[in-house]
Formats: C-alpha cells, sequence, structure tokens
C-alpha cells in the first residue's frame, strides 16, 4: 500500500491515513512523545511517500528500512523522538546531517523556517530532491558533499539534527551552532548514545539520551 501526495490522484487513500495513524499512535504516541506540533507533522508527512516502492507494504513498520547505498530510513519512534527533543520553533534554521530519504527532512520542514540538509551519496540526493518536490515542500536547500562542512557560508544554525554517528562529537558542528541553538545527533562506533547539545556563549552543555543505533558518519 502506497498513498499519494496531496493534489495527486485524490490525495492519500483513507487505509493508508488509518495505517499511518495507528503508527503515530501505537509508536510514538504511546511511547511518550506529546509534543502537538510534531505529531500533526507526522500526521502530514506519511512515511511510504519516503519508503522504495518494493518496500511499500513495510513503511508503517516499527523499524528501520533499507533505502540503498547503505543507507536506512530510521525507525518513526526515533525520528519523532530526535524531533522533539530539538524543541524547534516556527523561526528557527536547522542543519540536517544525511538527507537519506529526506523522511526527517520533511518533518523539520513541517516545524521550521528552512531546512539546509546535507547528503553524501549523489543519488540519494537526487532522489530526496524529486521527493520533496513531489510532495511540496519548497523550504528546503538540498547540497550534496562533506554534511560537516558544505553549509558552512549559511552557518550558524538555531538547530542542528543529525542522521548518522560520528565516532565523537564534531567541532566543526559545534563551531556552526548558533548561541542558544540546540543539536542532536548519535554519537559512537559500536556502542551509540543520542546525545543533545545546548551552546550557551562559549560554553556547551551536553546530555546523553537513549542508546540507538545508526549508520556511521561518511566523510570525503
Amino acid at each position: 500500500m502506497r498513498t499519494e501526495p496531496d493534489g495527486r490522484r485524490g490525495g492519500p487513500s483513507e487505509r493508508a491515513l488509518d495505517a499511518n495513524e495507528r503508527m503515530i499512535q501505537t509508536q510514538i504516541v504511546a511511547r511518550g512523545v506529546r509534543d502537538p506540533r510534531v505529531i500533526e507533522a507526522f500526521r502530514a508527512t506519511p512515511r511510504d511517500w519516503f519508503v522504495p516502492p518494493e518496500l511499500g507494504s513495510s513503511a508503517w513498520d516499527d523499524s528501520p528500512l533499507p533505502i540503498g547505498g547503505g543507507q536506512t530510513i530510521s525507525q518513526p519512534y526515533i525520528v519523532a523522538y530526535m524531533t522533539e527533543a530539538l524543541g524547534l520553533r516556527p523561526e528557527d534554521r536547522v542543519l540536517e546531517i544525511g538527507t537519506g530519504s529526506a523522511y526527517q527532512t520533511a518533518i523539520l520542514a513541517r516545524l521550521a523556517k528552512h531546512v539546509h540538509s546535507a547528503e553524501i551519496v549523489p543519488e540519494l540526493a537526487r532522489r530526496a530532491a524529486a521527493t520533496l518536490e513531489r510532495i511540496g515542500v519548497t523550504n528546503v536547500t538540498l547540497r550534496t558533499g562533506d554534511a560537516l562542512e558544505v553549509f558552512r557560508d549559511e552557518a550558524p544554525f538555531d538547530a542542528i539534527l543529525a542522521a548518522a554517528a560520528p565516532g565523537l562529537i564534531p567541532q566543526e558542528l559545534v563551531e556552526q551552532l548558533a548561541g542558544g541553538g540546540r543539536a542532536i545527533l548519535p554519537v559512537g562506533t559500536w556502542e551509540q548514545s543520542l546525545v543533545r547539545l545546548e551552546k550557551h556563549g562559549h560554553r556547551v552543555v551536553q546530555d546523553e539520551l537513549i542508546g540507538v543505533r545508526f549508520v556511521p558518519l561518511i566523510r570525503p
């Protein structure tokens, strides 16, 4: 089952909307995500728009799914948890590390003023751009290249989210975070933790949240 973006063939079917709502209620709300803006962003962004066609029937699964290039679309709960932890405001400018399928990108774009999203795999970047255009998400700038460097000319950012795990917190990201800004990223190699950063002047406050498993951050 695959839905169609709004404005295409009449919009998503009732069956698909029901499947998306069940995913939201059983995988996201039931695990403690409460921000109404985040929940509404998920309602407006059915996950099956972002998975490969052959995996359409698995779009609502409580698990990551392969999207090619050695990358995955993250588990719905983790996308929601990370998004809520960022505490996005409508005026925020966001840097996303790892566009992937653009599922997380689209969720962020519904909550922030603009998203700058970096992807190192050219084919994934092309597909992501086509998907965002098809569903009418226009407040995103995509670039291909070193995710820690490719948007330096647009820094600083109010929020940064990484969908790939560096071994250690990159100083490059800290430098691109605005004062009062927040970042959330997986950190580690085999054992990974989701880490939230808050920048106060030259001081960075770090909180370790939950254990996670992400693909490693790839740099040129």
